[in-house]
């Protein structure tokens, strides 16, 4: 059973993606304003968010970016702008993913499937339970904890899964179109702009400076690669 949050301030878009949704195996709760969406996920135990970004009191980012104080719950922002710096702002504040209004019946079910499946199987389709350390990057899978020099630190679900992803073959450069057909399974198109995105918000979690990154090093015209923390 899933509990999925839908927060759009037009009752008939809510009312539209809960006929999209409606399912026996999901609980549907609903909000009209950021505040309103904070206050369901304060009192529930919610496992998507759909979420707006253009919205009176508190608005989709701004809820957003307080949502990842608290929790990883996956989030699929809303909004009726399609150009791509909108969808780099949301993904800079911690978004899962992003749908443009008119919605398609088909892609909004997809996509939160996508996300729900991720997220309570929390990176299945890689080696289940499996330990991963890396220097001092510690990643367990079956505690679904990520460790940086013993201290626990706090991944959205496409963080996880990237640094597993890159931790499983240390060394190995990955293109980002090869992370985000593993990660998003979805054709790569338009895929680099994301990819360094969630790239630079792990290594702001993972490097003492990012800028000099120990872990996730770039190479240039190739992609990314996982190494063992020893600065070059």
């Amino acid at each position: 059973m899933a509990n999925i949050l839908i927060c759009d301030d037009e009752k008939d878009i809510v009312n539209a993606l809960k006929i999209y949704l409606t399912d026996p195996d999901h609980t549907l709760f609903e909000a009209y304003d950021g505040e309103g969406a904070l206050k369901v996920l304060r009192e529930n135990d919610i496992h998507l968010v759909l979420l707006d970004i253009m919205m009176p009191k508190v608005d989709g980012l701004t809820a957003l970016a307080r949502i990842r104080e608290v929790s990883n719950v996956p989030v699929i922002l809303l909004s009726a702008k399609s150009e791509d710096t909108d969808k780099i702002l949301g993904l800079n504040v911690g978004a899962d993913d992003y749908i443009t209004k008119p919605f398609n019946p088909l892609e909004v079910t997809a996509r939160v499937r996508s996300q729900l499946r991720r997220y309570l199987k929390l990176g299945g389709g890689t080696s289940s339970g499996a330990a991963l350390r890396i220097g001092g990057v510690e990643l367990d899978d079956k505690t679904k904890k990520v460790l940086l020099d013993g201290e626990e630190i706090s991944l959205t679900p496409k963080e996880y899964e990237i640094l597993k992803l890159l931790m499983a073959e240390p060394g190995r450069v990955f293109s980002p179109k090869e992370i985000y057909r593993e990660i998003w399974k979805e054709r790569p198109i338009g895929s680099d702009n994301t990819v360094a995105v969630h790239i630079r918000h792990l290594r702001e979690k993972i490097e003492i400076d990012p800028a000099e990154p120990r872990y996730i090093k770039v190479v240039f015209g190739q992609g990314y690669k996982m190494e063992g923390g020893n600065r070059r």
